[in-house]
């Protein structure tokens, strides 16, 4: 067996690369109970309204919903409770910065196993305005359209 670690996609904010332009990536670990690891291992999670907020000297990540685990009974926690992200002191001040910037904001863009790990990747992020979203858009379609006509996939 190999010495690179396994990476399992869990979940991915989709709507992140719509709304906002994602600046730069920070990875940090989560704070879970048993159960909430379990209902991951089976995908139950969505980050579609979740955010990150610096309290003190620690960040949580708020609005990330992990359903309860089947059976879990008494050890399963609130799914939308507050969770605290495992980063190093020069990272959370760097977000801390980050985020004081006037637009910024600190989202969520994928939730992934790194081997036995639970990791996310979390953004720096600056929300876009309507004609940003509709030239995506655009552009995302005249690619599709070239695709079809071609027969090609166009790599982006």
């Amino acid at each position: 067996m190999s010495d690179k670690k396994l990476f399992k996609l869990i979940a991915q904010n989709k709507s992140a690369h719509f709304n906002y332009f994602i600046e730069e990536t920070f990875q940090a670990g989560i704070e879970l109970s048993g159960t909430e690891v379990k209902s991951l291992r089976q995908g139950r999670c969505n980050l579609k309204d979740a955010y990150v907020k610096i309290r003190g000297s620690e960040a949580y990540i708020f609005n990330m919903h992990i359903s309860p685990y089947e059976q879990g009974n008494i050890f399963n926690r609130d799914p939308l409770r507050d969770r605290k992200l495992l980063l190093h002191k020069y990272e959370i001040r760097r977000l801390l910065g980050a985020a004081a910037r006037e637009g910024a904001t600190l989202i969520p863009v994928k939730i992934y196993f790194s081997g036995s790990l639970v990791k996310m990747d979390l953004a720096i992020a600056k929300g876009k305005k309507l004609y940003d979203k509709r030239g995506d858009m655009a552009s995302k379609d005249s690619r599709r359209e070239a695709e079809r006509d071609f027969k090609v996939k166009i790599r982006t």
